[in-house]
């Protein structure tokens, strides 16, 4: 079995990993975010990066996306995290972000929230695949 794909125990108390385009599809208030929004939920520093980075965001933009982070555990990138997306990137066509976020999903055991199709093409990843109307 591939080392990347054996089962970590979940973090404690966080039910998924959510992937930057579900968190903008929740702020945006889309109803397929719903079912999800009173999860308990963690995010990968790229996340926070990507959401917080974007160039032209405005101070009203900042503080509600901050305040959603705020109610998030955040996953800091870690040496194992790190080694995995190296991994991956070795082994899949996929963007560094998403290698990153991926390698967080593997090394955290949680699921990955996301609307990202690519993911699942990465073996032994724990998904929820959403489906936007």
């Amino acid at each position: 079995m591939d080392w990347i794909t054996k089962k970590k125990p979940a973090m404690t108390g966080i039910d998924f990993l959510a992937d930057t385009n579900f968190l903008i599809y929740l702020l945006e208030g889309r109803p397929e975010t719903e079912l999800f929004a009173d999860f308990s939920f963690a995010v990968s520093f790229v996340t926070e990066i990507e959401l917080l980075g974007r160039k032209g965001i405005s101070e009203t933009e900042l503080q509600v996306i901050q305040a959603l982070l705020d109610t998030c555990f955040i996953i800091e990138l870690q040496p194992p995290i790190k080694e995995k997306a190296i991994y991956l990137k070795q082994r899949h066509k996929i963007k560094v972000p998403d290698a990153l976020v991926a390698a967080t999903a593997y090394e955290s055991g949680l699921p990955l929230l996301t609307v990202d199709k690519a993911f699942a093409t990465l073996p032994g990843l724990d998904l929820l695949l959403l489906t936007l109307q």
